[in-house]
């Protein structure tokens, strides 16, 4: 049984006529005929009566009818759903990102994309970067707001800059440095309280660069996963931090938070995704990203 065997039917049951049917669908008369008898034969059912001038459906044929109209009306909606998730227009989109990093106007930006693509389902989950370096190459998510990617998810996933984020120096309010700005020299004999390398390598691997820049290797003396947690260390005096800006400084009141003098003294903001799952939806979200840079 094909779908145009329950075109036939269709079209027989509301013109009444195998004539006046085969004339709708520019076929020829023989052709509907053979195609509804062929079906019948198939199905070892009578779907139309002709013994009357005009051919009539049996009332095996009345149900028969509903249920192709139904199938029909199904084939239809699939060939809308492709076609609507090939211009981009329905489906879902799964987004990786991490409170620290995105910034105040990632929301605005999402809410673009629901109002341009309603029929889009969004789904957010926030990670650390590394975590969504394995669910890109996983297929759990479709795009990230992540850090500058390393080897060998570099080779393996596609990124873009977003933009820079300053990175500044993170003391408690009574600190004689306080409010800065600090030259991160003056930082030599402080210890470090520092975010995890295994979540975050790319903000690691600044701190490390700048104190190197700036002849001393820091004395760590805790590490944490998340950036609350580091300020929490901070503020019961295990030591000072280097930190993004970002929306949680505000929440702090013993902390304050001290640019730092040294050139290149930022992190990146990057959304990656895989090379293989390019998707109008995950194009059209990152030329909204592209066209939000001074809003992000």
């Amino acid at each position: 049984m094909e779908l145009r065997h329950l075109r036939y039917v269709v079209a027989v049951a509301e013109h009444g006529s195998v004539s006046r049917a085969a004339r709708a669908m520019h076929v020829s008369q023989s052709a509907v005929s053979e195609q509804i008898a062929d079906l019948e034969r198939e199905i070892e059912v009578a779907l139309f009566d002709r013994a009357f001038r005009s051919i009539r459906l049996t009332p095996h044929g009345e149900l028969f009818l509903a249920e192709a109209k139904k199938t029909l009306a199904a084939a239809a909606q699939a060939v809308k759903v492709a076609q609507g998730s090939h211009r981009g227009e329905i489906g879902e989109l799964r987004i990786g990102f991490f409170a620290g990093g995105v910034g105040a106007g990632f929301p605005k930006v999402i809410k673009a994309f629901r109002k341009k693509h309603p029929d889009i389902r969004v789904v957010l989950e926030e990670m650390p970067p590394t975590t969504q370096w394995h669910a890109l190459l996983d297929g759990r998510i479709d795009i990230g707001f992540t850090r500058r990617l390393e080897s060998p998810y570099s080779e393996e996933l596609e990124s873009e800059t977003v933009r820079q984020d300053p990175v500044v120096a993170v003391l408690p309010r009574d600190h004689p440095l306080a409010p800065g700005p600090v030259d991160i020299g003056d930082l030599a004999k402080e210890s470090f309280v520092l975010s995890s390398r295994d979540t975050s390598p790319a903000l690691f691997d600044k701190v490390i660069e700048l104190c190197s820049e700036a002849g001393f290797s820091p004395r760590i003396a805790a590490i944490s996963t998340v950036w609350s947690s580091v300020a929490l260390l901070v503020e019961a005096g295990v030591g000072i931090s280097i930190l993004p800006l970002n929306l949680q400084q505000d929440r702090t009141h013993d902390l304050v938070f001290c640019p730092l003098t040294s050139p290149g003294a930022s992190v990146e903001l990057v959304m990656a995704w895989p090379k293989v799952r390019e998707t109008p939806a995950l194009d059209s979200l990152r030329k909204l990203v592209r066209g939000s840079a001074r809003q992000l």
